[in-house]
């Protein structure tokens, strides 16, 4: 009999989903067969629902009124959009039994690095690692609540970003701070590990060769990392403690001096919730430009604003310079991927940021790359650079078949 599998994607006030036929005798390792997909944005300002069909083709689209204090409440303001959701899922599915519900949480902490049935007790512990991941941690766990709430025999499924990163090495993962942080968990985790380990699955299909080599991967969007593959394995990555580091991103600051907050907590006389804020939500490209966090802003203004070059050099800048700290890790690069939404749409910043490491061998097609090819290096390039399309939406229902046998 065929099943279904709901894959949920939560941000802090989004969450983007997936519904998959699960047909008997299918396990982890068969193809994917994706029934609809779609986003749930605006959750507790204006929640938008939207789906489309395998084909494209749109199912829903609606809008409405949230009740007045879903702001103040995010496990409040994520009952009526779930609700929705699941009544939705429920009239497509007809009589296909619904099996389990996959989450992306962002953070497993030190003990969580495989898929788990949530139970009330990993819900209390995953709920504890909130400061770890105070913005992102949250909105992880609203959609759990939500549907315990309404639909309390549903098995649930959490699949954690940083469980891709476990292969680190003792010394990619080390924070050079006395020992005893070490113990209360403060260490480098990495995350997009969702993506990473899709990109890594895809390329045991599509390049073989780079699958077992030396591969650099390029998840950049509003977020973004860098992830260092050995044969498929996490061996290195740009963020670590927390998703402040690493890259520059759409609002987040990436790399920064410590110095720097103790100037601001000290000269400035700001608090935590300040400095939170700053270094959230006002920083990266959005701070350096003060135009806009959405590249494709920057882009159109580029060629009027000074302050705009300045945040694309940036942005391109530190990518090459962390990409070389990956290269270091690997000692050598064989492959380049390209994933996620700049990754996979933007062709100046690709372009831009293969040039800066034309010092690795790496040459660029730039026909193929305008063209969003696969391959958009050229036949003599010692580095193979590839464009691929993430889907953490298939890994979670990977992990879900994993977790539930």
């Amino acid at each position: 009999m065929t099943r279904a599998v709901l894959a949920l994607n939560a941000g802090s006030s989004s969450l983007k989903f997936a519904l998959f036929a699960i047909e008997k005798g299918e396990t982890a390792a068969s193809p994917s067969h994706r029934i609809a997909s779609g986003e749930l944005e605006g959750i507790g300002s204006h929640p938008h629902f939207v789906a489309h069909d395998a084909g494209g083709r749109v199912l829903v689209d609606e809008t409405w009124a949230p009740t007045a204090d879903d702001a103040a409440n995010l496990d409040k303001a994520h009952l009526g959009p779930m609700a929705t959701l699941m009544e939705w899922v429920g009239k497509q599915l007809g009589s296909v039994d619904l099996m389990a519900v996959g989450h992306r949480v962002v953070h497993g902490g030190p003990d969580f690095i495989a898929p788990v049935r949530i139970t009330p007790d990993v819900l209390a512990r995953l709920a504890a690692l909130t400061p770890f991941a105070p913005l992102h941690q949250p909105g992880s766990l609203a959609p759990i609540r939500a549907l315990l709430a309404q639909y309390p025999d549903l098995p649930q499924v959490a699949c954690f970003d940083t469980g891709f990163h476990h292969t680190l090495p003792a010394v990619a993962q080390a924070q050079a701070l006395p020992r005893d942080y070490a113990a209360r968990g403060v260490r480098r985790y990495g995350f997009h590990g969702l993506s990473y380990e899709y990109i890594a699955s895809a390329l045991r299909v599509r390049a073989p060769h780079l699958a077992s080599g030396r591969t650099l991967v390029a998840h950049i969007g509003s977020g973004g990392s860098l992830c260092a593959l050995r044969a498929g394995r996490s061996i290195d990555t740009t963020m670590g403690f927390s998703v402040l580091d690493g890259l520059v991103m759409g609002t987040r600051c990436g790399h920064l001096d410590p110095g720097v907050i103790l100037y601001m907590l000290k000269e400035e006389g700001l608090g935590a919730a300040e400095i939170e804020n700053i270094l959230y939500h006002r920083s990266g490209l959005l701070g350096v430009s003060g135009v806009s966090a959405d590249m494709r802003d920057l882009h159109a203004k580029a060629g009027i604003s000074p302050e705009v070059i300045q945040a694309l050099d940036l942005f391109v800048y530190r990518l090459a310079q962390q990409a070389g700290g990956m290269m270091a890790a690997l000692q050598g690069l064989d492959g380049l991927v390209f994933t996620a939404g700049i990754g996979e749409h933007d062709a100046i910043i690709r372009a831009a940021v293969c040039a800066r490491l034309g010092w690795a061998g790496i040459r660029l097609d730039a026909a193929a790359n305008a063209a969003h090819h696969e391959i958009i290096s050229t036949p003599d390039s010692a580095v193979e650079v590839r464009v691929i399309p993430t889907d953490e939406e298939t890994t979670i229902r990977r992990h879900v078949l994993i977790c539930l046998g």
